[in-house]
């Protein structure tokens, strides 16, 4: 109960770090892909089906996670650092 009013004090307030906001909807039981794919469109990329999503240890970093998603029109990687927008390349 008390995650779910400190859950509705900050939404009030406009203060919900994204990366808590993406962390809740995993736990929800949403898949990575899901996440990614709305996070894009949001953006004003297309995913019209998110088909897989795969993190890229290799540029990733503590505090910036690397993902290639793909999509049934587009390939994509997705960076993303803690409370901005993600830098979206399309990929092939």
């Amino acid at each position: 109960m008390k995650v779910h009013f400190v859950l509705v004090l900050a939404l009030s307030f406009g203060i919900l770090p994204v990366g808590f906001s993406v962390s809740l909807a995993q736990t929800a039981g949403e898949r990575p892909q899901d996440v990614l794919a709305a996070q894009i469109r949001m953006q004003g990329f297309a995913c019209d089906k998110p088909l897989g999503a795969s993190k890229d240890r290799r540029r990733s970093r503590p505090d910036h996670a690397v993902w290639v998603l793909r999509c049934g029109n587009a390939t994509y990687r997705v960076s993303r650092f803690p409370d901005m927008a993600a830098k979206v390349e399309a990929l092939q």
